[in-house]
Protein backbone atom coordinates (compact mmCIF):
# COMPACT_ATOMS: atom_id res chain seq x y z
CA UNK A 1 0.00 0.00 0.00
CA UNK A 2 2.72 2.48 1.01
CA UNK A 3 4.84 1.66 -2.03
CA UNK A 4 1.81 2.35 -4.20
CA UNK A 5 1.37 5.80 -2.67
CA UNK A 6 4.94 6.64 -3.69
CA UNK A 7 4.49 5.33 -7.24
CA UNK A 8 6.20 2.00 -6.57
CA UNK A 9 9.54 1.00 -5.10
CA UNK A 10 11.81 1.56 -8.06
CA UNK A 11 15.40 2.73 -8.29
CA UNK A 12 14.68 6.42 -7.77
CA UNK A 13 12.72 6.08 -4.53
CA UNK A 14 15.06 3.39 -3.15
CA UNK A 15 18.09 5.57 -3.95
CA UNK A 16 16.44 8.56 -2.29
CA UNK A 17 15.66 6.53 0.84
CA UNK A 18 19.24 5.21 0.99
CA UNK A 19 20.69 8.71 0.59
CA UNK A 20 18.30 10.07 3.24
CA UNK A 21 19.45 7.37 5.66
CA UNK A 22 23.13 8.02 4.94
CA UNK A 23 22.63 11.76 5.36
CA UNK A 24 20.80 11.35 8.66
CA UNK A 25 23.39 8.88 9.98
CA UNK A 26 26.33 11.02 8.87
CA UNK A 27 24.73 14.07 10.47
CA UNK A 28 24.36 12.18 13.75
CA UNK A 29 27.96 10.96 13.59
CA UNK A 30 29.12 14.49 12.85
CA UNK A 31 27.30 15.77 15.94
CA UNK A 32 27.79 12.88 18.39
CA UNK A 33 31.34 11.79 17.57
CA UNK A 34 33.00 14.86 16.05
CA UNK A 35 30.94 17.63 17.78
CA UNK A 36 30.97 19.57 14.51
CA UNK A 37 27.30 19.73 13.55
CA UNK A 38 26.28 22.80 11.61
CA UNK A 39 22.78 22.42 13.06
CA UNK A 40 23.61 23.49 16.62
CA UNK A 41 25.62 26.31 18.17
CA UNK A 42 27.74 23.90 20.19
CA UNK A 43 28.24 21.50 17.28
CA UNK A 44 26.88 18.69 19.42
CA UNK A 45 23.75 16.63 18.93
CA UNK A 46 20.48 18.25 19.91
CA UNK A 47 17.20 16.38 19.94
CA UNK A 48 15.38 19.41 18.53
CA UNK A 49 17.72 19.60 15.50
CA UNK A 50 17.44 15.84 14.98
CA UNK A 51 13.65 16.00 15.14
CA UNK A 52 13.58 18.89 12.66
CA UNK A 53 15.76 16.85 10.30
CA UNK A 54 13.33 13.93 10.44
CA UNK A 55 10.38 16.25 9.84
CA UNK A 56 12.13 17.72 6.79
CA UNK A 57 12.81 14.25 5.41
CA UNK A 58 9.15 13.37 5.99
CA UNK A 59 8.16 16.45 4.00
CA UNK A 60 10.45 15.38 1.16
CA UNK A 61 8.65 12.03 1.07
CA UNK A 62 5.30 13.82 0.99
CA UNK A 63 6.51 15.84 -2.01
CA UNK A 64 7.52 12.59 -3.72
CA UNK A 65 4.05 11.24 -2.99
CA UNK A 66 2.46 14.37 -4.48
CA UNK A 67 4.62 13.94 -7.58
CA UNK A 68 3.54 10.31 -7.90
CA UNK A 69 -0.11 11.29 -7.66
CA UNK A 70 0.35 14.04 -10.27
CA UNK A 71 2.00 11.50 -12.57
CA UNK A 72 -0.98 9.21 -12.07
CA UNK A 73 -3.45 11.95 -12.96
CA UNK A 74 -1.69 13.03 -16.15
CA UNK A 75 -0.49 9.57 -17.17
CA UNK A 76 3.20 10.40 -16.92
CA UNK A 77 6.17 9.12 -14.95
CA UNK A 78 8.58 12.03 -14.88
CA UNK A 79 7.29 14.34 -12.12
CA UNK A 80 8.00 11.94 -9.25
CA UNK A 81 11.33 10.92 -10.77
CA UNK A 82 12.32 14.57 -11.19
CA UNK A 83 11.46 15.27 -7.56
CA UNK A 84 13.45 12.20 -6.46
CA UNK A 85 16.48 13.23 -8.52
CA UNK A 86 16.40 16.78 -7.16
CA UNK A 87 16.31 15.56 -3.58
CA UNK A 88 18.94 12.85 -4.22
CA UNK A 89 21.29 15.62 -5.35
CA UNK A 90 20.39 17.65 -2.27
CA UNK A 91 21.08 14.68 0.02
CA UNK A 92 24.42 14.08 -1.74
CA UNK A 93 25.44 17.68 -1.07
CA UNK A 94 24.53 17.30 2.59
CA UNK A 95 26.41 13.98 2.88
CA UNK A 96 29.48 15.61 1.33
CA UNK A 97 29.23 18.54 3.75
CA UNK A 98 29.00 16.15 6.69
CA UNK A 99 32.03 14.24 5.44
CA UNK A 100 33.99 17.49 5.16
CA UNK A 101 32.99 18.45 8.72
CA UNK A 102 34.33 15.07 9.86
CA UNK A 103 37.67 15.88 8.28
CA UNK A 104 37.40 13.71 5.19
CA UNK A 105 39.64 15.36 2.58
CA UNK A 106 37.59 16.87 -0.24
CA UNK A 107 38.86 18.06 -3.61
CA UNK A 108 38.58 21.84 -3.95
CA UNK A 109 36.56 21.48 -7.14
CA UNK A 110 33.90 19.48 -5.26
CA UNK A 111 33.76 21.97 -2.38
CA UNK A 112 33.50 24.87 -4.85
CA UNK A 113 30.68 23.13 -6.73
CA UNK A 114 28.77 22.59 -3.46
CA UNK A 115 29.23 26.24 -2.46
CA UNK A 116 27.96 27.34 -5.88
CA UNK A 117 24.84 25.20 -5.56
CA UNK A 118 24.24 26.40 -1.99
CA UNK A 119 24.61 30.05 -3.06
CA UNK A 120 22.14 29.59 -5.91
CA UNK A 121 19.64 27.99 -3.51
CA UNK A 122 19.82 31.02 -1.19
CA UNK A 123 18.65 33.40 -3.95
Amino acid sequence: FLAGLFGGMDGSIITLLIFMGIDYASGLICAVVFHRSSKSKSGRAESKASFKGLIRKGMVLLLVMIGARLDLIIGASYIRDGICIAFIVNEMISITENAALMGVPMPDILLNAIETVKDKNKH
